[in-house]
């Protein structure tokens, strides 16, 4: 196999008061349209992953995190055709503001007996048992 840029990703599995949680659908237009993920992005260059996730969070959904708020639960590693791609999941579960979606894209509140219901893209799919465990 030959070697495949890196390409770090960071996500955050927000879960409200009711125990669910946030999925958000790919729009049309990007990779991987229409499957569902955890909410964040890439990093820019120089930042750090919990800053990423911070930046990220505001940026698509309008809520302010702290970063003591952030826990990392787990990661995943996956091999796409183009590229490799390296995701910590971390686990939020207090945040500011109304959870709004700002970049066009349907947000879902899930159940976590229901996560694997979604269509997701194939990195996401090792990091539903961790968290099913963790919230069931």
């Amino acid at each position: 196999m030959p070697d495949l840029k890196l390409t770090l990703v960071v996500a955050c599995a927000l879960v409200d008061a009711d125990n669910r949680v946030l999925l958000a659908q790919r729009p049309p237009g990007k990779s991987l349209a229409g499957l569902w993920e955890f909410p964040g992005g890439k990093l820019e260059p120089g930042e750090r992953p919990e800053a990423s996730l911070i930046r990220e969070l505001d940026e698509e959904l309008g809520i302010t995190v702290r970063e003591a708020c952030l826990a990392p639960l787990t990661f995943a590693s996956h091999a796409y055709e183009t590229f490799h791609l390296l995701m910590p999941l971390y686990i939020c579960r207090r945040w500011e503001g109304l959870v709004t979606a700002r970049e066009g894209q349907q947000l879902a509140w899930v159940r976590p007996n229901k996560l694997r219901d979604y269509p997701m893209p194939p990195a996401d799919i090792p990091l539903l048992p961790h968290l099913i465990d963790l919230l069931m």
